[in-house]
């Protein structure tokens, strides 16, 4: 070995001493930090008994929280509580909007985000589970517009609006291009231009615009819009982590077995209903 090979070993072994004796100020530290990105959604929900949800204030009926008490309700809590049972866990939630849940999945924020339609751009970054529900779209229209297709609103004399940046206004542009199309910023906005004369047809999914139903009686009822029918799976998005697919294996399962029994529907439907909306309500042609 040359003088130059001596000194670089000998700077090795000094290194290796100072790193030693810095262990006790960030070795374990990062070791734990380690071991907590190399663990698995299913392991650490077995391990820990909680199951992280992202939850979305007023986002009915799938969400819908007490702001006295801070307590949850709605049909995605109901089905939270149920994954929980499968894993014999406690829920903790973490406020959220359907954006930010995303972005919560990515930083390990939560093991779950309910209702996430699962375009491209998402699953950049996510996985998602079967679909939840194949959600079909349509709209709420004013008095003497009975719209049963998409192109009954393809008309330069109506004025279309909805929520921008939506898959409602991805709907209506192509669909309805001749149309005077609006959006707004939120839903509510919408709602408020159908009430006040400004607009003749809200473009909505059919759960959301049962719950603007039930919420503003007097815009009743909701069309579903035929030829050509648009529907989009709502899915539940997951932390994508490969080769160890077990909790998405879980949870595939779970909705497979609630899909098929009928009870997803009854959660759905339970929702709606506290915005009041009635089973009579509900198109009959409206499927979960």
């Amino acid at each position: 070995m040359d003088q130059t090979s001596g000194n670089k070993g000998a700077g090795r072994r000094g290194l290796a001493v100072a790193a030693a004796g810095m262990l006790p100020l960030f070795g374990i530290v990062g070791s734990a930090r380690a071991a907590d990105a190399a663990e698995t959604t299913f392991d650490r929900v077995r391990r820990t008994k909680v199951l992280r949800v992202a939850a979305l204030p007023g986002e009915l009926p799938y969400f819908q929280k007490d702001l006295t008490t801070g307590a949850w309700s709605g049909a995605c809590i109901s089905m939270a509580q149920d994954i929980a049972k499968v894993f014999d866990a406690q829920l903790q939630y973490l406020d959220s909007t359907y954006g930010n849940s995303v972005l919560d999945l990515q930083s390990n924020k939560v093991d779950i985000a309910f209702a996430l339609n699962p375009t491209p751009q998402r699953a950049l970054s996510i996985t998602f589970t079967h679909p939840m529900i194949t959600h079909p779209f349509g709209c709420l229209a004013k008095k003497g517009l009975e719209p049963k297709t998409w192109s009954d609103l393809n008309k330069p004399s109506l004025t279309v609006v909805f929520d921008i940046g939506s898959l409602h206004e991805t709907a209506a542009r192509r669909y309805c291009p001749k149309a005077n199309l609006v959006g707004y910023k939120t839903r509510d906005e919408c709602t408020l231009a159908l009430q006040s004369g400004r607009a003749d047809a809200h473009i909505q999914a059919a759960l959301l615009g049962l719950s603007t139903i039930g919420k503003n009686p007097s815009l009743g009822p909701y069309y579903l819009l035929s030829d050509p029918t648009v529907a989009l799976p709502s899915c539940l998005g997951l932390q994508r982590e490969q080769p160890d697919t077990r909790f998405k294996e879980v949870i595939d399962a779970w909705l497979d077995m609630a899909r098929g029994t009928g009870q997803l529907r009854e959660w759905l439907l339970d929702g709606v209903a506290k915005f009041g909306v009635t089973r009579d309500q509900i198109p009959a042609t409206l499927t979960f």
